[in-house]
């Protein structure tokens, strides 16, 4: 018996169709015909997107959006560190190994 795995929809998908169901200018039935989606699944991504509009608008979503970006950049600098000191001991070691085999 195969395993089913569940179909993984992409924000960008769910935000379009909510953007649909919000203008009513189909039946959500309409949309979940016209897109593969159970109609339950509609409602969710849309109770769940307008459950979500009130952070965009607070100072709370700039201060988390400047918290995840700071932390990206110190992640990225770190990433950059430990990409230099790898390339420092490789070459060590290549310079090694030809003194060792010539």
């Amino acid at each position: 018996m195969e395993k089913k795995t569940r179909k993984q929809y992409s924000a960008e998908f769910k935000a379009k169709i909510v953007k649909e169901m919000l203008k009513e200018e189909k039946t959500v039935g309409q949309l979940a015909a016209e897109y593969g989606v159970h109609t339950n699944m509609l409602y969710r991504w849309r109770d769940q997107a307008l459950a979500g509009l009130p952070s965009l608008f607070s100072d709370q979503a700039g201060q988390e959006l400047a918290e995840k970006e700071a932390e990206w950049q110190k992640e990225r600098e770190a990433l950059y560190a430990e990409i230099g000191r790898l390339t420092t001991q490789m070459t060590w070691l290549e310079k090694k190994s030809r003194a060792i085999f010539k």
